[in-house]
């Protein structure tokens, strides 16, 4: 980190290479609550898959920040071209706008998406409650309010629709905003994978004067500009692959529903509250989670057990996996009755059940843990505002264009193949584990259809 002036301090980042940031904002960056998303994987699990994926919410935190600043000057710039058609970014919301893209993720959980976006155990990261208590009475909140940008920023980040312009919550939480343009080539960058997107994409960004909204001019004298409609599309379809390829491997998803059945049980007992995951790490909470009294010995025994198993990457095997593709007719009454946020009791009192069949069949002990996801998964539709021929000065979603952009469709198709309902074991034996699919397909809805051979 070094210091080119009195009011700024550059820092070198492996992605976007020198990101300058104000005094404000290192002032902001060294409180307690932000230095605590050191601690917090980017990615999760993953790195049990993709050695490299050891990339943490801090640096993606300040790289947001440095897209939003990308997409304000592209915005100015376009305004200053054509001031009747695009609004310019003032600086006083510049700031603001700097600030809330540095604490977009600071109600991150340690492995959040496992604990709340795939279980259901706790409600998503960016409720607005989330926000009020992380920017409450702390050294952030006062820092904030010291700043005299406290308000605005919790506005932008936890407000509702209308509280402020739109492009402000658009730049930090749209389908294609500064958050995606940052984890895309952090994400790529750290597993080694080659997916990229053109970084000329953000000269396309500009704010209608009337309506205050984010949009992409897709239009250029009457005509459809195919290349920026076709450099939109790659952003989208480098984040399907990501999906495909990262999010959801077979082995993070094993290590995720490994850890959130640890963080269930830690929770069920009230040895773990969810106070004290907005204060954890990765480590902690692992360090934690290793030594909580679950109020007897056997609970204690199965939790070691657990945090054993996950420190020497020893993951749960499948048992059976009932994809979306083969399994359309009973997909609905599996998400009604095992995923359902915030009452998780069902797909328990499932897992106990065959927990316990399982221990009648062969004679012993057998862990058997359910992954059901929500549908959607890491699906949001194109809403990203475009400007196309045909549309005189009106500004509608991308996702209205699917007729003539088929490819969103297939993409938005390819989104929800994606989804799975995971049976898994800690059982080795691949002959019990056969056995084991067979008694866990008779106590799941008639029509299930198991797409894992064993």
């Amino acid at each position: 980190m070094s210091s080119p002036s009195h009011g700024t301090v550059i820092i070198r980042d492996p992605v976007h290479g020198d990101i300058e940031l104000t005094r404000e904002e290192i002032r902001v960056i060294d409180t307690p609550q932000f230095q605590r998303l050191r601690g917090i994987k980017q990615l999760g699990t993953a790195y049990l898959v993709f050695p490299g994926a050891v990339h943490t919410r801090f640096e993606h935190s300040i790289g947001t920040l440095h897209m939003t600043e990308r997409l304000i000057q592209a915005i100015n710039r376009n305004a200053e071209r054509d001031p009747t058609t695009c609004r310019k970014i003032v600086d006083d919301e510049r700031r603001l706008l700097r600030f809330a893209a540095l604490l977009h993720d600071i109600t991150h959980i340690p492995f959040g998406h496992n604990i709340e976006d795939q279980t259901g155990l706790l409600p998503r990261h960016d409720e607005p409650s989330r926000f009020v208590a992380m920017l409450g009475a702390n050294e952030l909140g006062d820092a904030l309010r010291e700043l005299h940008v406290h308000d605005g920023v919790l506005t932008i980040l936890a407000g509702k629709r209308g509280d402020t312009p739109q492009f402000m919550q658009q730049l930090l939480s749209d389908t294609i905003d500064s958050d995606l343009l940052d984890y895309l080539r952090r994400d790529a960058y750290y597993t080694g994978l080659e997916l990229h997107y053109d970084s000329r994409v953000t000269g396309y960004f500009r704010i209608d004067p009337a309506t205050e909204a984010m949009f992409v001019d897709c239009e250029k004298e009457g005509m459809l500009r195919e290349d920026i409609v076709s450099e939109l599309m790659r952003l989208l379809e480098t984040r399907y692959h990501f999906s495909e390829r990262v999010y959801y491997h077979h082995a993070k998803v094993a290590a995720g529903a490994l850890l959130a059945r640890m963080v269930e049980l830690a929770m069920r007992s009230g040895g773990l509250t969810a106070e004290d995951l907005l204060e954890s790490t990765d480590q902690s909470l692992l360090f934690q989670l290793a030594r909580v009294d679950l109020g007897s010995a056997e609970a204690n025994e199965r939790m070691h057990r657990f945090t054993t198993r996950f420190a020497g990457r020893k993951l749960p095997k499948r048992v059976l996996v009932l994809p979306a593709y083969l399994n359309r007719d009973v997909q609905d009454e599996l998400l009604a009755t095992y995923f359902e946020p915030g009452k998780p009791e069902a797909r328990f009192a499932w897992e106990t059940e065959m927990e316990e069949a399982a221990r009648r069949e062969f004679g012993k002990d057998m862990d058997v843990i359910m992954y059901c996801p929500a549908r959607s998964m890491q699906l949001k539709e194109a809403r990203t505002l475009v400007r196309m021929p045909g549309t005189g000065e009106r500004t509608v979603p991308m996702s209205d264009f699917a007729g003539e952009i088929p490819r969103l469709t297939d993409l938005q198709d390819s989104y929800l193949r994606l989804w799975k309902l995971y049976v898994l074991t800690s059982e080795p034996d691949r002959a019990v584990r056969q056995r084991l699919q067979t008694l866990c397909l008779e106590r799941l809805p008639d029509g299930c259809v198991n797409g894992l051979r064993l």
